[in-house]
């Protein structure tokens, strides 16, 4: 728990939505059966990058990552590959800091500190970002 209040992330929240809303709005004027990020590739998305701001572009492309992280985490877990699961943990952590910025310097600091232990499978921020906590996937012989 970073005890940092997370009072900014209801409002900032929205503007990320809009955000990506805008993202999927220029999208949709070559593309009118894009509804929403979810029916956006790595791909498709890299064509309108000259069409996107940088901070539109970089929200829509957390996005877009994220979606395939989650199902790479779910398979991972079928799998019982927790390794895999923690890199995913540490990737989404990275593109909320970085392309999302919802982050704040206290939960970078817990993610980053947490790569020191080998006992540490894969850590992230939770929750709408800007304070409160990280998650943490631990060894069961280290809690």
């Amino acid at each position: 728990n970073t005890n940092v209040s997370h009072n900014l992330a209801s409002g900032e929240y929205n503007i990320r939505r809009s955000q990506c809303e805008e993202g999927v709005r220029v999208i949709k004027q070559k593309y009118a059966e894009v509804h929403s990020l979810r029916g956006v590739s790595k791909d498709l998305l890299n064509e309108f990058k000259d069409e996107l701001s940088e901070v539109i572009f970089n929200r829509c492309k957390y996005v877009v990552e994220e979606k395939q992280r989650v199902l790479n985490s779910v398979e991972a877990l079928k799998k019982s590959l927790l390794h895999k699961l923690g890199e995913n943990m540490y990737k989404t952590h990275e593109g909320l800091q970085n392309l999302y910025e919802v982050s704040c310097p206290e939960l970078d600091f817990l993610v980053d500190f947490s790569k020191k232990y080998d006992e540490v499978i894969g850590a992230r921020m939770m929750g709408g970002g800007f304070g409160g906590c990280t998650i943490n996937i631990i060894h069961r012989d280290a809690v």
